[in-house]
Order: C-alpha cells, then sequence, then structure tokens
C-alpha cells in the first residue's frame, strides 16, 4: 500500500502590485533594515558583557526576525502565481475571477464593492476580499445578475452580483 501523500497547498496567488510591495519589503529589509541592525548588534557587542547587555540582545533578536521574514517573502514570492486583472478579463466571459471588482447588493438594497484577491493582500477597509474566503469563494465563477449564498461567522448571507468589472488594483 503505497504512503499517504500530504494534500497540495493551496496556489499562492497575488496581484502584480502585491507582488510588488513584497519585492519592495524585501529590499528594504535585504539592503537597508537588516545591515543597520547588524551595525547596532556589533555596536552593542563591543561596549562589553553580552550577557546583560539589552541593546545586543533586542539587535540580535531583530535580527532574528529579519532573517525570518526574509526566508517568508523569497519563499512566498518563488511560489506565487502573479495575476493579472486586465489580463483575466480576457479569459472571464462574463464571470467572476481572480482580481475581478464586483458590486453587490443585499436584500435590503445596499450596495458594497469588493475586489478578489490574495491572502497577502486582503484588506476589508478596501473592500478587497481573499478568494480563499467564503464571500471570495462564493463570487468566483458567478455573473452579472447571479444570487450567491455564503456562510459567514456572525451566519448566512445571500448577495447579489450587480456588476463586475476587470482593473489594475493597487
Amino acid at each position: 500500500m503505497p504512503a499517504p501523500t500530504s494534500p497540495k497547498p493551496a496556489p499562492i496567488y497575488m496581484t502584480p502590485a502585491c507582488a510588488q510591495r513584497l519585492r519592495a519589503e524585501l529590499k528594504e529589509i535585504l539592503y537597508q533594515l537588516r545591515p543597520e541592525m547588524v551595525k547596532t548588534a556589533a555596536w552593542a557587542a563591543s561596549n562589553g558583557d553580552r550577557s546583560e547587555n539589552a541593546d545586543y540582545h533586542y539587535a540580535k533578536k531583530k535580527i532574528r526576525w529579519f532573517d525570518g521574514r526574509i526566508r517568508f517573502l523569497t519563499k512566498r514570492l518563488e511560489d506565487a502565481l502573479i495575476v493579472d486583472p486586465l489580463e483575466q478579463e480576457k479569459t472571464a466571459n462574463g464571470r467572476v475571477l481572480f482580481g475581478c471588482t464586483v458590486t453587490v447588493e443585499n436584500a435590503e438594497g445596499e450596495e458594497k464593492v469588493f475586489s478578489i484577491v490574495g491572502a497577502d493582500e486582503f484588506d476589508p477597509s478596501r473592500g478587497y476580499v481573499s478568494w480563499t474566503s467564503p464571500i471570495g469563494r462564493a463570487m468566483l465563477g458567478s455573473a452579472e445578475g447571479d444570487q450567491i449564498s455564503f456562510t459567514t461567522p456572525g451566519g448566512p448571507s445571500e448577495l447579489e452580483i450587480v456588476a463586475l468589472e476587470y482593473r489594475a488594483l493597487d
């Protein structure tokens, strides 16, 4: 009997703007923040006894955090599938795909606008929802006029897709 295989992880989708932000963060850590902290650690170490040197311990802890963040960002960018919303429109055929900006209406007639983005860029205050969230999963594949249903921690919800568009997201 073959050994069980672990489930394949979900793809890491992101928009070009998200990839650009992650690359900028990685560059800042690699070429500015970490080197500055290494200098701080060297200065603190030169002050003598390291066992009770708070500056040294703080600098070493911060360097370890930077190293972890560098590993995370590097791996994330290597594994990412960068999807341009403007390119998605060409194959969408009027359906909601990753990167789509969707206008929905609830039962009370209130409209809201959501953009379907990756897990690294969701921001509810801007209407950016992850494609893996309940509302994101419910919207994927739908078209104008469709009713979608999904369950959130607050309970079941129903919305109508009023409009959809593909535009560059920032």
